[in-house]
């Protein structure tokens, strides 16, 4: 699954021209620095193009995603510690979806919704907690 929602209404999104840096934070704390080829971008089907779940599943970071990254669910929710500012906007769609992830603050995003424009650099926690109960081995 993936792609995207047409019953959602669409983001502004402005893709990056430049090279920058996503530092992705685990539940277990450690990171993975990915350094995104504007280039490269979309690097899959999931999610927005150029997205932070694009950016991590094109780049083997493992960040949960029900719904396959069409803003159907909550279970893609991240904390953008550093470089929100160089994000799109979130819509009304993506925030009543945010509304039934545990634990939001200020700096949550849907990661399949969240495009950063490349103007800074980013740090992105992945929670240890969301509500896809089920998750299959790898």
């Amino acid at each position: 699954m993936g792609g995207t929602n047409p019953y959602i209404e669409k983001s502004d999104t402005t893709l990056p021209t430049t090279s920058f840096t996503i530092t992705f934070i685990a539940p277990d704390q450690t990171t993975t620095k990915v350094q995104v080829d504007p280039k490269k971008i979309p690097y899959g089907h999931t999610g927005l193009p150029g997205s932070v779940l694009d950016i991590a599943m094109g780049n083997g970071v493992d960040v949960e995603h029900a719904c396959g990254g069409v803003c159907a669910c909550s279970t893609c929710h991240v904390y953008v510690k550093q470089g929100l500012d160089s994000c799109n906007d979130g819509t009304d769609d993506e925030f009543d979806q945010l509304d039934e992830a545990p634990a939001i603050t200020l700096s949550s995003r849907l990661a399949c919704q969240c495009v950063p424009d490349g103007s800074m650099d980013l740090v992105v926690e992945i929670p240890a907690v969301n509500k896809n109960l089920v998750k299959e081995a790898h």
